[in-house]
C-alpha cells in the first residue's frame, strides 16, 4: 500500500485541511508522542483553520526515541487521528506539524528551534519523569547525571536543559519573549516548569546565571494547563484499520476517544493561536480543573490498572468491567476524592465521576493496564496521596484510595525488577525485604522517601489499612473485594 504523503493524499482525491506551503512555524513541541498528536496538534490545527492565521505550525521534537520523527519525515508531517467509540467521527489527516526532529540525536537543532525568532510558544508533553524533579521538594534533581551533563555544557538531552539553553540563546540573539506551556498531568504544571527552568539557570556559572534569571523574569511566562484525552498506544491492528479507511499506509497514525479537553491559563508573552475557537477553555483558575482530573480520572485510571494487573486483566476496559473494581473506583471518587477537593463552578462532580467510568469502559481504546500502571512511583504521589491526606485530615478513613496504593505496592513486590516499568525500579526493589508479606512490604515501601512524605508514612491507621488491603490481595485475590464492598 502506498505511504501517506501530501502528493499521495491528493492523488487519492483528498487534501489536508491545511496546506503545508501556507504554514509557518510558531510552536516548538517537546515530547511528540501519540497524545500530543491527538490533542495539542488537533487543537492547533482547528484554531488555525478557524482564524486563517497560519503562523502556528508545530516543530515536533521526540525525546527518548526517534521513532515518531522517522515515521513523520517521509509523510510530509502528515498523520491520521482515528477516533474510537460512541460519537466517533471519520478519520482525519492532521497537517499542523511542519517538522519532526529527534531530540536525542539532534539536541543542538532543538536549541536552535527554541531560540528561533519565529518561535512564540514552547509546549511540552514529556510525562512526569521527563521533568527530572525531586517529587518531595518539587525542585530540579541536580544529582541526575543527565542534568549535570547538560549543565556542564554538552548539547542538552533533557527537556529542561533544552528549554533553558534555548531560552539562553534567545537572550543572546534578541529573539524576544516566549511562552512555555506544560501539558502534562502535574499539579501546577506551569509553576513547576518555571521552577525547574529557574533551578537550571541558577545552577549555571556566574554571570550566566544571574543574566538568564533576570531575562526569564521579563520575557517568559509559564501558564498552567489541564489536558484530557485518552490516547492508547497504536497497535498494528490500528494501523491496518486506518489503512483500510484512508487507502494509504500511515505509520504515524494515532487512535483516540472522541472526547478532548484543554483548560489553559491565559498568560502568554508573545501571542497565541485562538485555541478557544477549537474548544479550549481559558481560565484564571486551572488548579481546580487539575485537581479534578488528577484525583478523579487519573487516580481511578491508576487504581483500575493495579487492580487489573493483580487480576490478570489486560486492558482498562476489562478492569472496569469487573463489578467490584468499578464499585471500589466509584466509592473512592465519591466518598474520598470529591469531598477533599474544590471543583470548578462549571463542573458537576458526580456526573464527572460517572463520565470517567463510562469513558474507561470504551473497549475500542485498548488502553492496557501495564501501560497505565507504568511509572507508578511518579504518579501515585500526585494522584492518590493527596486524597488520602485530605481524607485523614477530615477525620475519615481513606479506605478506597488506600486500596489503590496497596495494589500498587503488591504490583511492585510481585514484579521482577527487569519487568517493572518504572524509572525507580531498581531502588524500589532494593527497598523491599527478602520475605514479602503485608507486614514487611508495606512498611518498607512507606519508607521510600521518593514517594511517601515522612509524616504520612508514619500514620499508624494508614499503615494498618494498607496492610489490610495487601493481605486481601495476597491471600484472597481480587475476589476478596466483594466482602469488603458489602461491609465497608
Amino acid at each position: 500500500m502506498e505511504r501517506l504523503t501530501a502528493p499521495s493524499l491528493a492523488a487519492a482525491g483528498r487534501e489536508p485541511d491545511l496546506q503545508r506551503d501556507t504554514l509557518s512555524p510558531g510552536i516548538v513541541h517537546l515530547g511528540l508522542g501519540a497524545f500530543a498528536r491527538a490533542h495539542t496538534a488537533v487543537f492547533t490545527e482547528d484554531a488555525m483553520l478557524s482564524t486563517v492565521d497560519y503562523g502556528w505550525g508545530i516543530v515536533g521534537v521526540t525525546q527518548r526515541s526517534d521513532t515518531v520523527a522517522r515515521q513523520l519525515a517521509p509523510q510530509d508531517g502528515l498523520f491520521t487521528v482515528s477516533e474510537r467509540g460512541e460519537g466517533a467521527g471519520a478519520a482525519r489527516v492532521v497537517s499542523s506539524i511542519v517538522e519532526a526532529i529527534s531530540g536525542h540525536d539532534n539536541p543542538g537543532l532543538v536549541v536552535e528551534r527554541i531560540a528561533g525568532p519565529a518561535t512564540k510558544i514552547l509546549t511540552l508533553t514529556i510525562t512526569e519523569k521527563g521533568y527530572r524533579f525531586d517529587p518531595q521538594t518539587k525542585t530540579l534533581d541536580l544529582t541526575d547525571p543527565d542534568v549535570q551533563a547538560d549543565l556542564a555544557g554538552r548539547p542538552p538531552r533533557t527537556a529542561i536543559g533544552q528549554i533553558a539553553r534555548g531560552l539562553q540563546q534567545r537572550l543572546r540573539t534578541g529573539a524576544g519573549p516566549v511562552t512555555v506551556v506544560s501539558c502534562d498531568n502535574l499539579p501546577g504544571n506551569g509553576e513547576l516548569t518555571e521552577t525547574l527552568v529557574r533551578d537550571f539557570a541558577s545552577a549555571l556559572p556566574a554571570p550566566e546565571s544571574g543574566e538568564l534569571r533576570a531575562w526569564l523574569q521579563e520575557n517568559v511566562t509559564f501558564p498552567s494547563t489541564m489536558v484530557d484525552r485518552m490516547v492508547p498506544a497504536t497497535t498494528e491492528a490500528d494501523l491496518t484499520a486506518v489503512e483500510r479507511e484512508l487507502g494509504l499506509r500511515d505509520e504515524a497514525a494515532v487512535v483516540a476517544e472522541p472526547f478532548k479537553q484543554w483548560v489553559i491559563e491565559d498568560n502568554f508573552a508573545a501571542g497565541r493561536p485562538r485555541w478557544e475557537d477549537a474548544g479550549a477553555l481559558f481560565t484564571a483558575d486551572v488548579a481546580a480543573w487539575e485537581s479534578a482530573k488528577l484525583r478523579l480520572l487519573n487516580a481511578s485510571h491508576s487504581m483500575l490498572a493495579y487492580l487489573g494487573l493483580t487480576a490478570g486483566r489486560e486492558t482498562i476496559s476489562d478492569a472496569v468491567a469487573v463489578h467490584d473494581f468499578r464499585a471500589a473506583c466509584r466509592r473512592m471518587m465519591l466518598e474520598e476524592a470529591l469531598p477533599s477537593i474544590s471543583l470548578p463552578a462549571e463542573l458537576d462532580g458526580e456526573r464527572y465521576c460517572e463520565d470517567v467510568l463510562r469513558r474507561f469502559a470504551n473497549p475500542a481504546l485498548g488502553h492496557t493496564t501495564a501501560k497505565v500502571g507504568s511509572d507508578g512511583s511518579q504518579k501515585i504521589g500526585l494522584r492518590l496521596l493527596p486524597t488520602i491526606q485530605g481524607t485523614l485530615d477530615a477525620g475519615r478513613e481513606p479506605r478506597w484510595a488506600a486500596l489503590a496504593v496497596a495494589a500498587w505496592m503488591h504490583h511492585v513486590a510481585t514484579t521482577a525488577e527487569q519487568d517493572l516499568n518504572d524509572p525507580l525500579a531498581k531502588d524500589l526493589q532494593a527497598a523491599l525485604p527478602e520475605i514479602r508479606t503485608a507486614e514487611t512490604v508495606v512498611p518498607a515501601l512507606l519508607g521510600f522517601r521518593s514517594v511517601f512524605d515522612p509524616d504520612l508514612a508514619q500514620h499508624t491507621g494508614l499503615r494498618e489499612l494498607l496492610q489490610h488491603w495487601y493481605r486481601i490481595l495476597e491471600t484472597d485475590g481480587p475476589a476478596g473485594l466483594g466482602n469488603e464492598l458489602n461491609h465497608g
